[in-house]
């Protein structure tokens, strides 16, 4: 008897083996796993495959990854029209007409990004759905301009992560909570949290983010990936679910930083219906792949910002160890323990209420009369009535913006210019000016935590503030892992610094080679 249950154990064992085996297969078993711009620009140009090939097998990675298999939830939608699209673009090849690098290239964007299709913009809120835009954002048209196909809608933290205290990073109440590719279990940051973990799980070559404070350097950091925060007016803001005028920006998310860049300069240009965007137009670049530089570092002065570090031993490790390679390539590394007077937080937070009462009326105004959502107060008492919205955190900062005056309020005028006297000439210019310096650099993140949707996001290390409390440029880049979770090195800068802070990234890329593919562990 002992010997068949421990026969029939072996053979459930073995089974069990299989079947894990057979899903580790099926997860790797990608004919476009890791793939860059070049590769798939490659195969087009040469026949090996179609856009539609490209689409189609994207498409179905997102059915057994998202939506079965580890269920990651990044995806909110799959775009209905995407073969349609992919189709359209493989005859333009064959008739030897291409739109430029982006010519066939699946991308996903963040949901809170319009695109006049069939798919709708919500936020993560399920106050909006069904709310179809009346045209494309500024970022989805010149995404199509450029041949890109739009593959779905991602996830994010609801309303970009800025509703109510205690949130969860990647949860929203319209399609749950995203998770981490690495370790399910853990969280992937936010807000631009579906986006990033798209690319890390090879669900699309490129996605579009946006950052108020963090969205994007964050979850580009949990989730291995390159993630640009740049320069507040080098991309429209038109057609975006707004927070605040004065930090908002979009930026792109990829698994290197030349499809990163590639992808960059497709959005810049200049907007009317943005008014950040019509400054500087000579500050402005269409072609950042010339600062692709492998000996970027060579002769920068570098300051290490330390105030996020001493929180986490391997952390400062891995960031030590960044400043060794970085040293060897011919950069000179100083310290700074501070940048911008601690009082410019709270000057941020009052800019972002009131920019985020006015910016969302607008918002919802611009969707014309079949908007299901006709204000912000509207907003407030549909998520009081809601069973799933106020489930795991509160609306407080909802609530707390809905109370500002309008932005003729001395109170708003006062905090945006203490925000941008202390942020930039009390802050980063003051430092770079003083040292001198080429670039800041900092650990991005921590590992990426527990998920946590009864206490909320357990944050431990950030260094996002300084650049987006200026509006400056900010780019991620891992720089390794700490028990297979990643964490990323930040470069950031003055304003339109982007074409130095890339060579610096670049080169640092090219040494540290610091990309791992994620497993979908279900826990660590």
């Amino acid at each position: 008897m002992k010997k068949v249950i421990l026969i029939v154990s072996l053979l459930i064992f073995t089974l069990s083996c299989i079947r894990t085996s057979e899903k580790k297969s099926e997860i790797s078993d990608f004919p476009y796993l890791e793939s860059d711009i070049n590769y798939i620009q490659k195969g087009y140009k040469e026949g090996i495959f179609s856009i539609e090939d490209v689409t189609r097998a994207h498409i179905k990675r997102i059915e057994e990854i998202d939506d079965n298999g580890p269920k990651i939830q990044a995806i909110i939608k799959v775009n209905p029209e995407a073969i349609k699209i992919a189709r359209e673009l493989d005859k333009e090849l064959k008739e030897g007409k291409s739109r430029g690098e982006l010519h066939g290239i699946p991308i996903v964007l963040k949901d809170n990004i319009d695109t006049f299709d069939q798919m709708e913009t919500t936020a993560g809120s399920r106050a909006l759905i069904n709310s179809k835009p009346l045209k494309d954002s500024y970022v989805a048209k010149k995404l199509r301009e450029a041949g890109a196909v739009i593959l779905g809608k991602a996830n994010l933290s609801e309303w970009a992560n800025f509703r109510g205290q205690n949130s969860t990073s990647g949860w929203s109440g319209l399609n749950g909570q995203t998770k981490n590719p690495y370790v399910l279990s853990r969280n992937p940051c936010g807000s631009s949290s579906g986006s990033a973990v798209a690319v890390s799980a090879n669900l699309s070559i490129l996605a579009i983010g946006t950052e108020t404070n963090g969205s994007i350097v964050c979850p580009s950091s949990a989730n291995g990936i390159v993630g640009i925060k740049p320069t507040v007016g080098l991309i429209s803001r038109s057609g975006i679910i707004p927070i605040s005028f004065t930090q908002d920006t979009a930026g792109p998310m990829a698994r290197s930083v030349q499809d990163a860049v590639i992808c960059l300069g497709v959005l810049v240009g200049e907007d009317e219906t943005d008014s950040k965007t019509l400054n500087n137009k000579n500050k402005k670049i269409k072609d950042y792949t010339q600062y692709l530089n492998k000996d970027g570092l060579k002769g920068k002065k570098i300051a290490l910002y330390t105030a996020p570090m001493g929180k986490n031993r391997d952390v400062d490790s891995l960031t030590y160890k960044a400043i060794r390679l970085i040293e060897s390539k011919g950069a000179e590394v100083i310290k700074i323990d501070q940048i911008a007077p601690s009082e410019t937080s709270k000057n941020s937070f009052q800019v972002m209420l009131y920019e985020y009462k006015d910016g969302l009326n607008k918002y919802f105004a611009s969707l014309g009369e079949d908007s299901p959502i006709k204000n912000l107060e509207e907003l407030i008492d549909f998520n009081e009535r809601d069973s799933i919205e106020l489930k795991y955190f509160n609306q407080a900062y909802l609530k707390m913006a809905n109370e500002k005056d309008d932005l003729n309020s001395e109170n708003y005028k006062k905090a945006l210019s203490n925000l941008k006297r202390m942020s930039r000439k009390e802050g980063i210019d003051r430092v770079m000016d003083k040292y001198e310096l080429d670039a800041i650099i900092s650990p991005t993140g921590s590992p990426a935590w527990k998920t946590d949707l009864i206490n909320g996001d357990s944050y431990h290390i950030g260094s996002s503030s300084s650049a987006a409390w200026s509006g400056y440029p900010n780019i991620t880049v891992p720089m390794g892992n700490i028990h297979g979770l990643p964490v990323g090195l930040s470069f950031f800068g003055k304003a339109w610094s982007e074409p130095k802070l890339i060579e610096i990234a670049y080169a640092f890329e090219q040494e540290s080679k610091s990309r791992i593919i994620p497993e979908f562990k279900a826990s660590d």
